[in-house]
């Protein structure tokens, strides 16, 4: 079995990520995850535009993608995101960079662009090994 098809064995117990917004783990490394999802209707808020709480959700699965496969359990203590565009087609790509990993803390960067890699959101989290 790949590592691919390890983590979405897991991870498929996430009951809201990937059943109800769409959330796919394209890929999975150490300490590394890159997540996708296709927009429809359910993603949009009153407006028509894409929920803030759809960049978050699709960041903060990554992170925990990457944060937690083969690794010990992590969970999210402080998350901070910057909305810096609209996606310009249907894809959101997230993809988690580790910046620091400490004895009972570790640091991520999530970047989200469209599938034109137009940047759309950037996200630091901060997770504690529980």
């Amino acid at each position: 079995m790949t590592d691919l098809e390890r983590a979405n064995e897991f991870f498929k117990n996430d009951r809201f990520a990937m059943p109800t917004t769409g959330i796919r783990i394209d890929a999975v490394g150490e300490k590394y995850a890159r997540c996708s999802l296709l927009l429809d209707e359910r993603h949009l808020n009153a407006a028509g535009r894409v929920m803030g709480g759809v960049y978050y959700t699709l960041a903060d699965f990554t992170f925990a993608v990457a944060s937690n496969f083969d690794q010990p359990p992590t969970v999210t203590i402080v998350s901070q995101i910057s909305y810096l565009g609209v996606p310009q087609d249907k894809k959101l790509i997230s993809e988690s960079r580790l910046i620091k990993d400490g004895r009972r803390t570790c640091v991520y960067e999530i970047t989200i662009t469209d599938g034109q890699n137009n940047p759309v959101a950037v996200v630091s989290t901060t997770g504690i090994h529980v």
